[in-house]
């Protein structure tokens, strides 16, 4: 394993909690060795998820510290490791595939590593998302489709954490970037990839997102919902990050979308959508904008509530104004911490592997 540094790599990205599996083709290789140079591929395998200096990393490589520096300083910038800065100190961690290396990558994408990628996800990477049953993201309406008496936890007012950050980026989605490059994109909105605080910062450095004010990031999203878009950050109360999702591209809606799986080993939909049944004219639009078809229509429009994602985009087409978004009685509450999110998602895969939870949410 040592003397293939890409192969070692593979197996080291494969430990984290959404990880990196093999392929019988051995694509998953092929798209490291283009990411990837062989002296990265070894630096990267000395990296631990908690952010330390350069000398932590070089003295466990056996590298000289000023040549690590220069690596790792070389593989931030090209979204091939995490950078912060604190204290004037400029820290360096491992990146996983996703969320990482893959979205990292959305200003250099082309075409030939957009078909690597697209076969990755055919091959394993759909299966690997959804391996343990533990959502890996979380779904908010916007604040105008929520039911105004509704008092809000703060995890669940999206409007108020954009507000709130201090740090705002948005990117291209990476996600749609790819289908477009392969022939098979839609005609939605490219930039509305957000990022918050660290993670923000480390796009606009690297040049891979721009920064905007929070006026701003709120007009993209109401942008974003206008288009159909579902808003999707990771399932933990803190946001750092924000997908506007589409289901024709999007990484994990399409698996519920095109393939039938599950929605609740991809997204923890946190609201639901409830119809009055007397103000419903039974028109369709509610049923026409929902993204993974929950809604039918009766005598006046149903929502089959273990399809819904509580996305809100229904609540936004009814002109009567006879849905609400409401937050969900039986809630699963996102994680307190990233850390906390990820043992779960390991002990998920480790259970359902061993025979022992069926999922299915």
């Amino acid at each position: 394993m040592r003397d293939d540094p890409f192969a070692g790599l593979r197996e080291f990205l494969d430990r984290f909690p959404i990880g990196f599996p093999a392929t019988e083709s051995g694509v998953e290789l092929r798209i490291l060795r283009r990411l990837f140079t062989e002296e990265e591929a070894r630096a990267a395998m000395h990296l631990t998820p908690v952010p330390e200096e350069a000398h932590a990393v070089a003295a466990r490589a056996g590298v000289p510290e000023p040549r690590m520096e220069a690596i790792l300083r070389s593989m931030s910038e090209k979204g091939l490791v995490f950078r912060v800065r604190r204290e004037g100190k400029t820290l360096y961690n491992s990146a996983p595939f996703m969320i990482g290396l893959y979205e990292y990558s959305v200003g250099t994408i082309d075409e030939d590593l957009a078909a690597l990628y697209s076969e990755y996800y055919d091959a394993a990477y759909l299966e690997e998302i959804g391996a343990s049953d533990v959502p890996g993201f979380k779904v908010l309406p916007i604040n105008e489709h929520v039911e105004a008496d509704m008092v809000l936890y703060p995890f669940l007012d999206l409007v108020e954490q954009v507000r709130a950050a201090r740090k705002i980026s948005v990117a291209e989605c990476i996600c749609r970037k790819e289908s477009r490059l392969l022939g098979k994109g839609c005609d939605h909105p490219m930039e509305t990839c957000m990022s918050f605080g660290a993670a923000a910062e480390y796009y606009i450095e690297n040049g891979i997102g721009r920064e905007v004010t929070a006026d701003e990031a709120v007009e993209i999203l109401r942008e974003a919902d206008r288009s159909g878009l579902v808003h999707a950050g990771t399932n933990t109360m803190h946001l750092s990050n924000l997908c506007n999702c589409c289901p024709c591209c999007c990484a994990s809606m399409k698996g519920i979308t095109q393939r039938g799986l599950d929605k609740h080993g991809y997204l923890n939909s946190l609201f639901e959508a409830v119809v009055d049944g007397d103000a419903c004219t039974g028109c369709g639009e509610c049923a026409d904008r929902c993204p993974v078809g929950a809604i039918e229509l009766e005598a006046a429009a149903r929502v089959d509530r273990g399809e819904c994602l509580g996305c809100g985009l229904c609540a936004g087409a009814c002109a009567e104004e006879a849905i609400s978004i409401m937050p969900r009685g039986d809630m699963e509450e996102p994680f307190d911490r990233v850390m906390t999110m990820g043992l779960a998602i390991l002990e998920g895969k480790h259970r359902r592997r061993q025979g022992c939870d069926p999922g299915g949410g």
